[in-house]
């Protein structure tokens, strides 16, 4: 059974293969992306040194590291679920001899593993090459910021799965999609650093799971955690990992008890 997942992982990842140019464009896109956050952050910053602790080459370190990260863990799983249950092919998944959200995860990490050899890593190396980007040289942060890329991505596999569930429940879960990944790019910081956000903004956000996507990892990543905090980030990454299972298994169990589909 468990060759059987792994397998999935295999098959995903030679699925995409096919679709690669989309990625190699992409490297470009995410270049000009982080170029307009780099221009934008040198604007504010003008001739101040450092804003909330961090210096430009930190916020440009941040912003290059946060978005190609994001190509890692970003997956579509929540829409995928939910065209299934449109056109009724999840009943056929019932039937089956595996865990559907089992499958799920392990197709979603499948292409994450895609994403991180042929999109994060070659455009990590082309961003590096264009703007003044800081990376540590201790080999300790990377290892502990391999460990918390992974957490990203089984949290936000985790919330897409919650995500995805709605479709059991709502005809039409287009707008509820939209506001998970507007809430995910904000409040895991990828769109601004939760150390900027007003004081009780900042505060909600430590009630939030979405600030261990992002922010944990990438503040690990340049230095503004270290030592103790880095551990107890890994920790609270943990705990959300480990708290998400609870209300996923409690909406598959209802799910599956009011099946309906639109197509099938």
């Amino acid at each position: 059974m468990t060759s059987m997942y792994l397998d999935l992982i295999r098959i995903r990842f030679l699925m995409m293969l096919a679709y690669r140019v989309n990625y190699y464009s992409g490297i470009v896109i995410y270049a000009v992306n982080i170029g307009a956050y780099f221009f934008f952050w040198h604007a504010i910053y003008g001739d101040q040194e450092a804003i909330r602790g961090f210096t430009l080459a930190q916020m440009t370190t941040y912003v290059a590291v946060t978005w190609m990260a994001r190509a890692f863990y970003f997956n579509n799983l929540d829409r995928e679920i939910a065209n299934e249950v449109r056109d009724g092919s999840v009943a056929i998944q019932f039937i089956r001899p595996y865990n559907y959200l089992l499958v799920k995860l392990f197709q979603g990490f499948g292409e994450g593993l895609f994403r991180l050899l042929l999109f994060m890593t070659p455009g990590l190396v082309v961003v590096c090459l264009i703007f003044p980007i800081e990376l540590p040289r201790d080999p300790v942060v990377w290892l502990l910021y391999a460990v918390m890329l992974v957490f990203s991505f089984i949290i936000n596999a985790e919330l897409n799965l919650l995500t995805g569930m709605g479709a059991f429940y709502i005809e039409n879960v287009d707008g509820l999609l939209r506001m998970k990944r507007v809430f995910i790019d904000l409040f895991s910081g990828v769109l601004v650093p939760i150390a900027l956000f007003p004081g009780w903004l900042a505060a909600l956000s430590e009630w939030l799971p979405f600030q261990a996507i992002a922010y944990l990892p990438s503040a690990v990543f340049t230095g503004r955690s270290t030592g103790d905090e880095a551990l107890a980030a890994i920790g609270l990454q943990a705990a959300w990992a480990v708290v998400l299972i609870i209300p996923i298994m409690l909406m598959w169990r209802a799910a599956r008890k009011r099946l309906f589909v639109q197509g099938g």
